[in-house]
């Protein structure tokens, strides 16, 4: 399975975000990733699901334009320089980065990223190579186990969240 990044504009007011999250909740549609910016009174909302295909209907159903990426999930060791040793990895080969987005999930220790490219495929083959990508978060993200228990995080983990 491939992840895939859901956007898309919501109104900057309380309660707007939590009336989709109970929507995709409702509909047993779990989060592995969220992201909200706001600026003049809108909200950019950024979602990794456990199923796209349904989130997306549901949000369009409920009138919202949704956009849709998709992204490579790879695996880092949670220290100092190894987000960069990826960034660096595609600068070379001129491949941009569109967007990016911390899993709630982890691999064993290591941290899981998502990393939407102008050129997914290269980035694929080229974060394979090296080491990095990480097939297991995608089949992880599309879990439906999931839905049952929400992953830790351990404690010296939430520098590199925040």
């Amino acid at each position: 399975m491939v992840l895939r990044e859901i956007t898309f504009t919501l109104s900057n007011r309380p309660g707007a975000l939590a009336h989709v999250a109970r929507a995709l909740a409702k509909e047993k549609v779990n989060l592995a990733a969220i992201s909200v910016d706001s600026a003049a009174g809108k909200g950019r909302v950024r979602l990794i699901v456990n199923d796209p295909d349904r989130a997306m209907a549901l949000l369009r159903s409920a009138g919202f334009e949704v956009e849709v990426r998709e992204m490579i999930a790879v695996r880092l060791e949670d220290r100092a320089g190894t987000f960069l040793r990826v960034l660096e990895t595609l600068a070379k080969e001129a491949i941009n980065i569109q967007s990016v987005a911390i899993l709630v999930a982890r691999e064993g220790n290591q941290t899981l990223v998502a990393l939407s490219t102008n050129d997914l495929a290269r980035t694929r083959k080229l974060l394979h190579r090296v080491g990095v990508a990480s097939h297991a978060a995608e089949r992880l993200v599309s879990n439906d186990d999931l839905l049952a228990t929400a992953p830790s995080i351990p404690s010296e983990s939430v520098g590199f969240l925040l």
